[in-house]
This record gives C-alpha cells, structure tokens and sequence, in this order.
C-alpha cells in the first residue's frame, strides 16, 4: 500500500511516498482536511506561506491524534524572500503560525520572485535563501531542506553550497514530463516530488487518458497519480474531499512499459482560467 512506503533522501530522513497537497484548502479547513487524511492513513502533509494555511495545518497536524514523529511535514520559503536576513525571520515565522518546533523540510518556493517567474536567475539571492536555510537545518529547525521549480542552471547556483538541495518539487504530470530535468535531479540525489498531478483539475476531462484509465479500472487521478509514481517521483495530489483522498491512495496497479511511453508522448494540457498562475503559464 503506498501509503505504507517511503523514499529515503540523501541525507537519510525517510519521506513517505505520497502526500496531501493543500494548495487552495482555506485556512479554516486544512484542520479538518488534514485530521481526515491521517485517519485514512495519510502521513505527508505539503503547505507553503504562499497558500496562506500553515496555521490551519500546523493544526490539523497538532489535533490529529498521532505522534508529531509520525507525519511529515512540509513548507515552502516565499519566493520573494532573496536574503538571508529575510528568509531567517520567515523560517520562524512559518514554525510560529504551524505551532511546530520544527518542519520536516522546507523549499525554496520559487528560484524567482513570482512577479519575475522565470525572468533572471536572481543567483545571489538564491544562495543567500539557501544559507538561511542551512542555518537553520543545523539548529535542527528542519529536518531537510530543498527547492521548488529550480531548474538544472538553479541548482548549479547551489552546488558549491556545504548543504545540497534534498528535494526539487516541480510539475510533474501527464502533458508535462520535464524528463531531462527529473534525470538531472535524479543524477545529483535530489528527489523530485511531483505537483499537480492532475494538472490542477485539467486533465481530468482529456478522453485520451480517460480511455487508458477506463482500461485499468480506475479513475484519472489514479492512472496520474500512478504514473507520477512509476517515473519515480512523489505526487502530492490536493484534495480535502476525504472520498477523493481514499481513491486517490488506492494505487495497487501498474501501468505498462507501453502505455507509460503513451503517457509521456501526450502534449501540454490547457489550464484553463489556472494558465494566469506562474506555474502553469508555460514560460
């Protein structure tokens, strides 16, 4: 059961093999979505002080009725926060708002402001975010530390840091395989944890995916979520409907060599009104 399965990244902490993403779950009810995960068996929770919840989690976290060493639990630096002064206070203004002494990792969210996605490479700030981070993995406030939609030429800023990137959370789904980026990740021992695997919704309604999960008995989300997991990477589907959360989890299936080649061959998906958020702008 995946839900039962872990990775283990390179510096031995082990990450459960899927999560609950929580992007767009009001503050007021990431409690409540987050105690229904774990009661389902969920154990990776994934928040941002971009998605404006950590409060929220840190709650459902705290009220859950399991051992805080159980769950996972992951935050992600603002993208706007370039210097080491900055990124400090946010750190532990993230551990304040969640009520944890300390999260399981924490990404830089963005390797650019999102007023500036993918507009220059903003290196010194990078390094300067990634410095606090460090500080604050060795004061034992993080557990691991890695980045967000970095890029191969992202993470060379950081190589020669004492510290290498753990994680690389990127787009991952069926429409979108940035394979060369998931391998260069791959090569360095970063792991790729993968967002959005149903594209945020958009892929749901594609009949050539549709078709392929009408073949394997299951729904879309399943076939995606299972791909993500066959490339090796970790999905973090959102939801706080505990029925999708419990389909989503049931992944006792394989796809196979052929269809996943199918999978990866299919072209980019149209977000809809999402297309204006940075992450899915195509830029």
């Amino acid at each position: 059961m995946v839900l039962e399965e872990s990775f283990v990244l390179s510096n031995g902490v082990s990450i459960p093999k899927l999560g609950l993403g929580t992007w767009f779950i009001d503050d007021g009810k990431a409690p409540e979505a987050v105690r229904q995960a774990v009661r389902l068996g969920y154990r990776h929770f994934d928040t941002a002080q971009a998605y404006g919840n950590e409060r929220g989690v840190g709650e459902g976290v705290r009220t859950a009725g399991v051992a805080r060493e159980e769950l996972f639990v992951t935050t992600k630096l603002a993208a706007e926060a370039k210097d080491r002064a900055t990124a400090a206070a946010a750190i532990d203004e993230s551990l304040r708002k969640a009520g944890l002494d300390d999260f399981d990792l924490m990404l830089i969210h963005s390797p650019q402001p999102w007023a500036n996605w993918r507009e220059g490479s903003y290196a010194e700030g990078n390094r300067e975010a990634w410095e606090a981070l460090e500080d604050a993995y060795r004061a034992g406030k993080l557990r691991a530390i890695g980045v967000a939609n970095f890029e191969e030429a992202d993470l060379q800023n950081l190589e020669a840091e004492d510290v290498r990137p753990m994680v690389n959370q990127l787009l991952v789904h069926v429409g979108n395989t940035p394979e060369q980026l998931i391998r260069h990740c791959r090569d360095k021992g970063i792991l790729v944890e993968a967002y959005s695997p149903v594209a945020h919704g958009a892929i749901l309604d594609d009949p050539r995916v549709a078709g392929m999960a009408e073949r394997y008995g299951v729904s879309v989300a399943q076939l995606c979520i299972r791909y993500d997991l066959q490339l090796e990477t970790l999905p973090l589907p959102k939801t706080a409907n505990p029925d999708h959360m419990r389909q989503n989890s049931e992944l006792d299936f394989e796809i196979s060599d052929e269809d996943m080649d199918t999978l990866r061959g299919y072209d980019a998906v149209d977000y809809g009104s999402y297309a204006a958020f940075p992450v899915f702008s195509g830029k």
